[in-house]
């Protein structure tokens, strides 16, 4: 018997005394809880947003669509970084001014592999304002799990105002939570017994989120 089959087991046991006409659980617990904090604008959401990263040591940059390659071969260019991790759905325009070496991201990518990749570029599912948090959802222009938890830098784009939302329940209407959710507040870090934090344990040490409006000319319909 498998690991999975014991815990279903256990699982059907527990509900084995449940009437069938139950209260079904959608209906049983309340969801009359607040769902954000006081009223804001678009551009006040977006200006939490940005206070809650850069408080959570995020590095937060602000930049139109029509800049947003320049600023990204800029931000390589400061980091030194000589590789980038690409996901496969990620817009080709983002990187078109920049020459740094691009690795693919594959499913055969070892943890070693992506060790010796300077950077990442990835969009996002969403930002939250309250908690300055980003989340990935696993989309073609995010990529996998692993190569935002290896590399040491990652460079994460947010489009302002239609990727931002003020509250963790907002952000939950938009997900989809059968996809592999990564929630982001701020570079990778931990404090030992001593208090002492130390960053990039168990992601990027450093986070840089950029935050991007409007569209490129070229898309921008008439």
């Amino acid at each position: 018997m498998s690991g999975r089959e014991r815990i279903l087991g256990r699982v059907r046991r527990a509900l084995a005394d449940v009437p069938r006409d139950d209260t079904p659980y959608e209906q049983a617990v309340a969801r009359d809880y607040l769902r954000e904090h006081g009223e804001r604008t678009a551009e006040e959401t977006v200006e939490l947003l940005a206070e809650n990263l850069a408080d959570y040591r995020a590095i937060v940059h602000r930049t139109g669509a029509d800049a947003l390659a320049g600023t990204i071969a800029g931000l390589l260019r400061a980091r030194g970084a000589t590789s980038v991790v690409v996901p496969p759905g990620l817009d080709e325009g983002w990187l078109a001014e920049t020459d740094v070496a691009r690795v693919a991201d594959r499913a055969e990518n070892t943890a070693h592999e992506l060790d010796r990749v300077d950077s990442v570029v990835t969009a996002c599912a969403v930002a939250i304002a309250e908690t300055g948090t980003i989340v990935l959802d696993g989309s073609p222009d995010q990529g996998r799990r692993r190569i935002t938890l290896v590399p040491d830098h990652h460079i994460c784009v947010v489009r302002v105002p239609d990727q931002v939302v003020s509250s963790v329940p907002r952000a939950l209407e938009r997900l989809d939570p059968a996809r592999p959710l990564t929630w982001i507040s701020g570079p990778s870090a931990t404090s030992d017994i001593e208090l002492d934090r130390v960053e990039g344990v168990h992601g990027p040490r450093t986070l840089e989120v950029v935050l991007v409006e409007g569209q490129p000319r070229d898309t921008v319909s008439s």
